[in-house]
């Protein structure tokens, strides 16, 4: 039996809110408010995290010579320049579950997508800008945020007003699944 594309299934409005969520990259005039920006953070905070460690930190970006600055040492994230926030998401290792590279990865990942799910929902545009593992875009944000040696930028958000709109869509392949083992 065939299955329905969920894209085309009344029966899963609630998830046509994850499908929406797409990388938005440009960015209509407008501030983002401290009560958003709370908000937003808020939301980051809720993501699971190895052993409760929490090791995310969080730093918010409003002034357009360091949203610049991000902007050059991210070849793919030029549009972090164009809007009016951007928050980097960082774990220190120190706090991570083990003092676990992978773990703080995994939580910060976990954040990062809450906040972008969180952005949709407040009608704002998001993209993730990834950083860790490339160690030039780590030196950089680590130079230009003034991060301390146990804290590694894993990505930067830019978020703003949508300036653009994008369909909801799903990437599913059924190819890239297994049942049991391989």
């Amino acid at each position: 039996m065939r299955k329905k594309n969920i894209m085309n299934t009344t029966s899963n409005d609630k998830l046509q809110f994850i499908f929406g969520r797409r990388s938005i990259r440009t960015y209509a005039p407008g501030d983002v408010s401290e009560e958003t920006v709370t908000q937003l953070l808020k939301a980051a905070m809720a993501a699971p995290s190895a052993a409760a460690k929490d090791p995310w930190r969080f730093v918010v970006v409003r002034k357009k010579e360091t949203l610049a600055a991000i902007a050059d040492a991210l070849p793919n994230g030029r549009m972090i320049a164009s809007a009016p926030l951007g928050i980097v998401v960082c774990g220190d290792v120190e706090a991570a579950h083990d003092r676990q590279l992978g773990y703080l990865l995994q939580d910060c990942s976990a954040a990062v997508e809450n906040l972008l799910l969180c952005a949709h929902a407040l009608d704002l545009g998001a993209c993730w800008l990834g950083v860790y593992p490339r160690e030039d875009r780590v030196r950089k944000l680590k130079e230009i945020l003034s991060l301390p040696a146990s804290v590694v930028p894993v990505a930067a958000i830019a978020i703003g007003r949508p300036g653009e709109t994008k369909e909801p869509r799903t990437r599913f392949n059924r190819d890239f699944v297994h049942s049991d083992k391989w």
